[in-house]
């Protein structure tokens, strides 16, 4: 199972919360804002989605 992991950079006001929750380091800050620059280890937790205050994750299966 695989899943698609996308940060509305218009939303994401690089808090850091998803970078620090991601149990297997999918994300990275790129210029003050987050990437999922390891979005193929994606475990489909959502983690990174309960923590995301301004709604800016979405975690789709693929």
């Amino acid at each position: 199972m695989s899943f698609n992991v996308t940060v509305d950079e218009e939303k994401c006001v690089g808090c850091e919360e998803c970078v620090d929750v991601c149990p297997v380091e999918v994300f990275e800050m790129v210029d003050e804002k987050s990437q999922p620059v390891n979005a193929e280890e994606c475990l489909g937790c959502e983690s990174c989605v309960e923590v995301c205050e301004e709604e800016a994750i979405t975690v789709e299966e693929v």
